[in-house]
Order: structure tokens, then sequence, then C-alpha cells
């Protein structure tokens, strides 16, 4: 099978069509492998964040902190270019961090559509080996522009800043959608995932957007009528985003010692 490079190659010499409906069958039937052992994690997981961020917040700003007015009050403060350079890199840096655990969806995806067992340790098993620092650059790079463009536009006084500022992470995050996949999956560096990313999602702007948006519009169904439903339906978006990669690259699926495999894969 050609490398991920050459693959690549080819799609910008004569680019590629995607079906939906069969990209969409293929991350509901995966989907459906992973949302409630994968939406467990992630409710574990979001009460130790609460508790943490609570802790940061009474610890540094006392009490009064966690009133509503008070967040509002520090959601409409204007910042120095110090402070919001400050918070660019702090929230950049923290989504690097996180992106090994995302991608730990990816894994986790795989191992459904492949049919192998996945624990919680899957969840964790790229922050050893090889992808741990491609997925930290390939992460914190997008988040950067996407965090100093969303600041500068709410620092200038145009119509809809807020609204602008909001979507630009997003807009940031649709040309590097395959770029986490491109690590894990086609063994590319952080910086060959992004340019690669945005040449593939370029080549065929409409189709990847019809993705982008479905993933994204499926993980936020959980928030019809119990807000809690969407902690089993945010990793909808990890299993379009896998089918999507899928049907472009295909995966190629190691070979394994039949010795060695033996009890690898376990489900706590």
């Amino acid at each position: 099978m050609k490398s991920t490079l050459d693959q690549i190659e080819d799609i910008k010499r004569n680019g590629y069509s995607l079906d939906f409906a069969t990209v969409f069958n293929h991350a509901f039937e995966n989907y459906k492998k992973i949302a409630i052992y994968s939406g467990l994690i992630i409710l574990v997981f979001t009460v130790i964040a609460v508790m943490v961020y609570m802790g940061i917040m009474i610890t540094y700003f006392g009490v009064e902190s966690l009133k509503e007015d008070y967040l509002k009050e520090l959601n409409n403060q204007k910042f120095s270019a110090v402070e919001l350079l400050i918070q660019t890199i702090g929230f950049s840096a923290l989504a690097a961090l996180i992106a090994p655990f995302s991608a730990g969806f990816l894994k986790m995806a795989d191992s459904a559509d492949k049919d192998v067992e996945f624990n919680v340790s899957t969840m964790f098993t790229y922050y050893k080996g090889k992808h741990f620092a491609q997925l930290f650059i390939a992460a914190i790079i997008p988040a950067i522009i996407g965090n100093a463009l969303s600041n500068l536009v709410r620092s200038l006084d145009i119509p809809y800043e807020n609204v602008v500022a909001f979507a630009i992470p997003y807009i940031v995050s649709y040309f590097v959608y395959f770029a986490a996949p491109l690590i894990i999956f086609g063994n590319l560096t952080g910086l060959d995932a992004l340019k690669s990313s945005i040449a593939v999602v370029t080549k065929n702007p409409l189709a990847i957007l019809a993705f982008f948006l479905t993933g994204f519009l499926g993980a936020l169904v959980g928030l019809v009528g119990c807000c809690v439903g969407v902690i089993f339906t945010v990793v909808f978006n990890s299993s379009m985003q896998y089918a999507t990669y899928f049907a472009i690259f295909g995966i190629d699926e190691e070979e394994e010692d039949s010795i060695d495999s033996i009890g690898k894969y376990n489900v706590d």
C-alpha cells in the first residue's frame, strides 16, 4: 500500500470523492460500539476537571469567583496585551496537553472497528511513545493561531465581534480536521500532518465541511432534553472523524504476533 505522503500527493493531483451515506453509516455503527464506554470515561474525567477548576478558582480568587455575576464580569473584562498573550499561550498549551487524550478516542474507534477489545488505558496510549510530541505540535500551533485571532477580533470594535471570535477556532479546526489521524494512523510528523490536512480539506472543502458539521452537530444531540446526555454523544465527532479519514486513506492493520497479542486487550 502507498505511504501516506504518496497518497497525499495523489490527492493533490487527482482529488478524491466521498459518499456521505457510506461514511455516515460507518461512523454511526462505530459510534454505537464505543458510546457507553467512552461516555463513562468522559463523565469521570469531567467531574475531576470541574473539581480541579473550582479548587483553582477558590484558591486564587476566593469563593466569590464561583458566582454567576463574577463570571460574567470576568468574561466582559478587557485584558491588556500582555494578559491576552498569557491567556493565549495558557489555553493553547492546555489544548495541546489534552490532544493525546482526544486522540485516544480515535484509537478506541479504530479498536472497535477492528473488533479489538479496549480499556481505560487506551485513552492514554498517545501520552507515551513517538506520537506524543507530534500530537502536541499539531495541537498547539492551530490553538495559538485560533486563540490569537479570537483575542485580536475581541479587541477590535467591529460588528458581531463575539460571534466572529467564537467561530474562528472552529474554522481553524476545520482545516486541521485530519491532523491527529494523519499522525496516529499515517505516521506523519506534526507539521506534515497540519500541511497535509489543509491540502486534503481544501481539495474537497464542501464534502469535508458536511462531515465536520455532521460530527459537531451529532456530538451536541445529547443537549436535547438532558444536557448530561452530551457526555455520551460527544464522541460521535471522533467516530465521524475516524470514518472520514478511513474513507479517504484506509487504515493498515498492523500485523501482530499471535502469541504476543494474547491477553493484550481487556475491558476493565
